[in-house]
């Protein structure tokens, strides 16, 4: 809705419906998570692409999450991968001592490149997306995308049934992971605590 695409939630409007992916509030979340990881965490560095839709937002939420934990953020804008390198000299420069890496076309099809870097220098990072940590990413937090994949077909067969795209309301995601990577945590020298690792939904070892 805030970015122009449907009247409301709950009447779209228009020939758009579906299921969002977007939950902002989840940004706040994954800097807890990556603190509790690291206790002792004062500067992160946000890999973000503000062309992607509700990015901006989720900057927003982590920025007023900050405050409390008592960490400085530095958000670095990647718009083409040739962004990516730029960024990350410029996170060496300011000494970043984590990551949180938001999702997006660009940034995930630079993910190994991203993985690779944060596990030569061993620097914990927390990304939106599964597929990061997959790839050799230490954990993730962000929409079971899964889950949406299985409720859109529900709206699938109402629309094939006559009913209006734009009288169905937009659906909000309903079910997030935690998903840890083990085997990754070893190699860049860090211990999950107890306290995160009873709370992953998948644990990679």
């Amino acid at each position: 809705m805030a970015n122009g695409f449907v009247a409301s939630l709950a009447r779209p409007g228009g020939n758009i419906t579906g299921l969002s992916s977007l939950a902002p509030e989840t940004s706040g979340k994954q800097l807890e998570l990556l603190k509790e990881t690291v206790p002792k965490l004062s500067r992160v560095v946000v890999l973000s692409s503000t062309t992607v839709p509700g990015q901006t937002l989720q900057l927003r939420e982590i920025g007023l999450a900050a405050g409390p934990l008592s960490v400085q953020l530095e958000s670095l804008d990647v718009l083409e991968p040739k962004d990516i390198e730029t960024a990350l000299q410029a996170a060496s420069k300011q000494r970043a001592e984590a990551f949180i890496v938001f999702g997006g076309g660009i940034l995930n099809a630079q993910r190994t490149r991203i993985v690779e870097y944060m596990v030569k220098n061993r620097l914990p990072a927390i990304y939106s997306q599964t597929i990061f940590v997959e790839a050799g990413g230490l954990m993730s937090y962000g929409v079971n995308l899964i889950d949406l994949d299985r409720r859109a077909a529900t709206y699938v067969d109402r629309i094939l049934k006559g009913a209006k795209a734009g009288d169905l309301p937009v659906e909000q995601p309903k079910k997030f992971e935690l998903i840890v990577n083990l085997k990754t945590a070893k190699q860049i020298g860090l211990t999950i605590p107890p306290n995160v690792l009873a709370r992953a939904d998948r644990v990679i070892k």
